[in-house]
């Protein structure tokens, strides 16, 4: 994943979307990108102790719903957006109460098709690399349709968008 500095901040409400920094175009700004933290919860964590896999699926669906939201596209596409494709590689082991990053960033935008990258990391380091598929639909169970001009500039041109992060612990 490109690694760029975040320039933005999050409004009151905790959206916004990306703002140019002065001589900067859209073009220039790359596809749309986002971090969020999370600590792993118990929930997150099996037997061992350790995350469980479904967890790192959980975190790429809860930061793509930040960044959707962020672009002003969830509720257009809610329900209509489901994975065509998920892979990922498991590097370090995550456990209970960890914080973690979670950097999601639009790779591309095929005709009908977004592919998201994905990592995952604590301290720096990288504990979970992904990637996802989604197929945009007519409706919920419908048809692939072409993503809209807007959607597209959109997510291919809006640059990294306000993180959200958590506060520390005391």
């Amino acid at each position: 994943m490109t690694q760029r500095p975040n320039r933005h901040e999050a409004s009151p409400e905790g959206e916004s979307a990306a703002i140019p920094t002065p001589g900067e175009t859209e073009a220039d700004r790359g596809p749309a990108s986002i971090r969020l933290q999370r600590r792993i919860e118990w929930w997150d964590t099996d037997a061992s102790g350790n995350y469980h896999n479904t967890a790192a699926f959980r975190l790429l669906e809860s930061a793509e719903t930040l960044l959707l939201g962020r672009l002003g596209l969830l509720h257009d596409v809610y329900g209509r957006l489901p994975r065509a494709r998920l892979e990922a590689d498991f590097r370090a082991p995550l456990q209970f109460h960890d914080l973690v990053d979670v950097d999601l960033e639009v790779a591309s935008v095929g005709r009908t098709s977004i592919t998201y990258r994905m990592t995952i990391s604590r301290d720096g380091r990288s504990c979970v690399e992904a990637k996802a598929v989604a197929v945009l639909l007519s409706e919920a169970r419908g048809e692939p349709v072409e993503w809209p001009a807007d959607h597209r500039r959109l997510l291919l041109g809006s640059g990294p968008l306000a993180p959200e992060l958590l506060p520390p612990v005391r």
